[in-house]
């Protein structure tokens, strides 16, 4: 196999539907609400969603599933055609169905159909789960995982394994690197129960009912969490808890980890689980630590929660576009043409970078989730002199754009020679052009430029107390201590 290894997902797809409408009045032969659609949309749900948002970005994806030759199969091929490379396994029956009723973007009943149960997978799929960079199986307990649960075995020895499980599905293979059952699901499968709907959701979702779950306390979690990663022998278990965040525990007990969720995201709450999963198979394919990259999946989920879950019509309207095909340290100039020619979204930033630090790296890809590729401007040494005074830049040039190049959320960089950007702006054109939170979008030198071709100046958060100002100074603080010191 040649060129980077993909992502392989593997799991149960179905097909979504929503039918969005208001409801102002009651039937007159029964107390249930009237609804006047006023929309339809279909999409792919379950691992057809998770193997979506993993391809966010460009990332080669191989999705496994069961298909057929239903008409709901069929939307599903066209909704993830130039997404991800699909390989099927023959699907004894139908494609399951999930209509979701909605009055005011909040559902009134959910109606599910069809279902079949999945064949024989052929070499194609051994081969891939072999050669994959990590492996993600979404289990909505349609027995795709089963299928190919040999081939699984196989990939949890040599690569990252997630597992996002379902009460009614396949238990994770041993040496999973992490499972991710959501809390209605973490109680189901510690007691042998079926499982509490977690919200309503028709493609799983981190978000779970309160008084259904028995002790929710953290202790409580703790010890399902503990119990299962012992019962599965898997390295870890990441139990998802709605608002609360995510809390990562290991077999045999001990301290467990709360990552808190950055903020409470008010949205639909379907397709959460799936976007936790995805992201954190990604980020794992990243590089990442677990902790590390379970700390991006909550961040990402929230966001994707707050911008309308998997009914938000974002996800599916805008265009397939495939990342970027070189290397971070590609051209920057042919990268933006490429990516606008695709139909994608350029996005820019700039700035100095001396010292790259947690406020720049939480801009970045902050600035990355926003479009489909990232440059960033980077000021020259002469710039940074004129514009920080004498003994700045610390670091040269060639070596801030290396580390930024390096960076998972930088796509290419360019350095250029002038005290503000517009000139290189111009050449590079971008949709958006972001800054961190210390300016406002009136004070941008650069805001003028971009409208002239009907770019957007925006302004990101940026974490307080970071700056690369406030650490020389630190560190000048820390050298005079150290040479007034009796073994300085």
């Amino acid at each position: 196999m040649t060129g980077p290894k993909p992502v392989v997902v593997v799991g149960d797809v179905l097909l979504d539907e929503d039918i969005e409408g208001v409801a102002t009045r009651l039937a007159p032969d029964a107390p249930a609400p009237v609804v006047d659609v006023t929309g339809d949309r279909r999409h792919p749900g379950g691992a057809g969603l998770a193997a979506a948002l993993a391809a966010r970005g460009g990332r080669d994806v191989v999705l496994v599933t069961a298909l057929g030759d239903d008409p709901a199969s069929e939307d599903v091929r066209r909704g993830l055609s130039g997404r991800v490379r699909l390989l099927e396994l023959p699907l004894h029956g139908t494609l399951p169905v999930k209509t979701r009723v909605l009055a005011g973007g909040r559902p009134v009943v959910r109606i599910d159909r069809g279902g079949g149960t999945p064949g024989e997978p052929d070499d194609a799929v051994r081969e891939a789960l072999a050669g994959a960079h990590a492996v993600l199986v979404a289990d909505y307990g349609r027995h795709t995982a089963g299928a190919v649960r040999p081939h699984l075995e196989d990939a949890a020895r040599h690569t990252s394994l997630v597992w996002d499980p379902h009460p009614k599905g396949d238990p994770p293979v041993p040496g999973a690197r992490i499972v991710t059952p959501n809390a209605a699901e973490a109680v189901a499968l510690c007691a042998g129960g079926p499982v509490a709907p977690p919200g309503g959701s028709s493609s799983g979702g981190s978000s779970s009912g309160g008084s259904s779950l028995g002790d929710s306390s953290l202790g409580a979690f703790a010890e399902r969490g503990a119990e299962l990663a012992e019962r599965w022998r898997a390295a870890g278990v990441a139990v998802t808890l709605g608002d609360r965040g995510v809390l990562l525990t290991r077999p045999g007990g001990g301290t467990p980890m709360l990552i808190p969720a950055p903020f409470r995201a008010d949205g639909d709450p379907c397709g959460a689980g799936d976007c936790f999963a995805a992201t954190t198979v990604a980020a794992l394919a990243d590089g990442l630590l677990p902790e590390e990259a379970l700390q991006r999946a909550v961040a990402e989920a929230a966001a994707f929660v707050a911008a309308g879950g998997a009914g938000n019509p974002d996800l599916w309207h805008t265009p397939a576009v495939p990342g970027p095909a070189g290397t971070p340290s590609a051209d920057a100039f042919e990268l933006a043409e490429g990516v606008r020619a695709r139909g994608g979204t350029v996005v820019a930033t700039g700035g100095c970078f001396d010292l790259v630090h947690a406020g720049h790296v939480g801009l970045l890809e902050s600035a990355r989730r926003i479009g489909d590729c990232l440059i960033v401007c980077l000021n020259s040494d002469a710039s940074v002199t004129r514009r920080k005074g004498p003994g700045r830049p610390l670091t040269p040039a060639a070596d801030r754009a290396r580390v930024l190049a390096a960076l998972g959320s930088v796509d290419a960089v360019v350095v250029f020679e002038e005290d503000t950007p517009e000139a290189v702006l111009g050449r590079l054109r971008p949709d958006v052009w972001v800054k961190g939170g210390d300016y406002s979008v009136q004070a941008l030198p650069e805001a003028e430029v971009l409208r002239t071709w009907g770019g957007q100046a925006v302004v990101l958060p940026y974490l307080d107390g970071r700056s690369t100002t406030l650490l020389t100074r630190r560190a000048a603080r820390a050298a005079a201590v150290a040479l007034k010191s009796p073994d300085g």
